[in-house]
Order: structure tokens, then C-alpha cells, then sequence
């Protein structure tokens, strides 16, 4: 283990470039997530913790915390909470670690690590969150499984995710949404435009809802259920560690 920016690192192998392209919008990635959605990214993210079952003082793991507004709600709805919140993203989770030291937030420990090799002993964790992070990962059912090893057994997977609408007119008004006016306003704001194209890509090629329940079921994930969010342009899945 090396030591980086005063945050922990394991030297993984990953692509570097979609490292470099989350690390070259880091300034505007917040401004950009509350713009885009019209701020219902908050909203978002409190429904995901809100449909946790957690015992007292509860361990969670946030993966994908980028730049730790899921680990924040985590405890403003859990103040006796211990979050480890990994990312792949030193930029990221140093914007994070701003907010923290801003807040005089305890409870949150950023580390950085990668999602097909998490540095955690097994069935360490009573819950693991992922918001908007699970369409990244090069190789997804290695990954689940991976979530899978390091939770408790009846621990709580709790995944949020844009699943564009698959028929009618509103399928047609998020792909233009995607296509045009996304890599538009990351243009203009964040001089990024390739980010916000990747970022339309990776939403258009990820499975369907019922792929997706399926994929978490071959993965080992009991109780498995979805639930829409606004219009349907996000959801939420819940599994439990069988």
C-alpha cells in the first residue's frame, strides 16, 4: 500500500483514462450534477438510504463515493454510522475530504481502492451503496460478486442508476437529452465535453432493468427488487446477500 495525497491507495490495475477524464471534471461535478437533474440528484440519493434496513451504528461501504454526497446522507439520516467510502478517484475524494473539513464531519473514512479488488476483509460490511458508479465498471459481474464477498450475510446492496426509458415519447426526449444537450452543458461549463459524451454512452449501453434485477440474482443477491424514480429516468435496486 502506498500513501497518496494523505489518502490510503492500492496500486490496481484499472483504465487510466476513465480515471483521467473523472479527475479532469472534478471542479464542476457537483454544480454539473445538481444542474443536470435538476437538483433531484438529492433527492436521489435520500430515497437510496431511506430504503436501507440497518441495525444500530451500522459499518457501510459507499463505492463509487465520489465526491461523498452519498456517504453524507448515509449519516444525516444515520448519525451513528461509520461509512468507508472508496473511489478509484484521488481528485475526487479530495474534493470530498473538503466538504468533510468544512462540516467537521467524523464518521466518513475516504479511501481509495478499486471496485474488482476492494481492500476488505470478508463479510466485513451490514450495507454497500453505489450511486451512478455501477455503468463504469469494466467487468460488472466480477464486480457484484466482489460487493457480494465483502457484505454480511443479509447485508444490503443498495444500487442507484439511470435506466433510460426503454418505449414511447419519453425514450425519444432522454436520448436527446443524452445526445445533445448533455455533452453541451459539459462543454460549456466544464471544457469536458468527451466526459458527458462517455457519460450518455455508458447510460444507453447498460442493461435494462430486468437484465440488470437478473444480473444481481445470478450474482447471489436475494430479495431483489426495483423501484423508478422520476418518470423512470433513474432507479433504485435493493438485494441482500444470501
Amino acid at each position: 500500500m502506498k500513501e497518496k495525497g494523505n489518502l490510503p491507495s492500492w496500486e490496481i490495475q484499472r483504465d487510466g483514462r476513465l480515471e483521467e477524464m473523472f479527475a479532469g471534471i472534478v471542479p464542476w461535478y457537483d454544480f454539473l450534477n445538481r444542474c443536470l437533474s435538476l437538483r433531484r440528484d438529492v433527492y436521489w440519493r435520500r430515497e437510496l438510504v431511506q430504503g436501507l434496513s440497518l441495525p444500530p451504528r451500522p459499518l457501510i461501504l459507499d463505492l463509487a463515493a465520489g465526491t461523498l454526497d452519498v456517504s453524507l446522507e448515509m449519516l444525516r439520516q444515520h448519525s451513528q454510522a461509520r461509512v468507508a467510502a472508496a473511489d478509484f478517484s484521488l481528485p475526487m475524494l479530495r474534493q470530498g475530504q473538503e466538504k468533510l473539513n468544512r462540516q467537521g464531519q467524523g464518521g466518513i473514512f475516504p479511501i481509495a481502492g478499486d471496485a474488482l479488488a476492494l481492500p476488505f476483509l470478508p463479510a466485513t460490511f451490514d450495507a454497500l451503496t453505489i450511486a451512478f458508479g455501477v455503468r463504469n465498471l469494466p467487468d460488472r459481474p466480477a464486480a457484484l460478486m466482489e460487493m457480494r464477498r465483502v457484505l454480511k450475510p443479509g447485508g444490503m446492496l443498495a444500487i442507484l442508476e439511470f435506466i433510460p426509458p426503454e418505449r414511447g415519447w419519453l425514450q425519444k426526449a432522454y436520448e436527446l437529452y443524452l445526445t445533445r444537450l448533455l455533452p453541451w452543458v459539459g462543454r460549456v461549463f466544464s471544457r469536458h465535453a468527451y466526459a458527458y459524451a462517455y457519460l450518455a454512452e455508458s447510460i444507453k449501453n447498460f442493461p435494462t432493468a430486468g437484465a440488470f434485477c437478473r444480473e444481481l440474482q445470478e450474482a447471489g443477491f436475494r430479495e431483489v427488487r426495483q423501484r423508478r424514480l422520476t418518470f423512470g429516468v433513474v432507479s433504485l435496486f435493493y438485494g441482500e446477500k444470501s
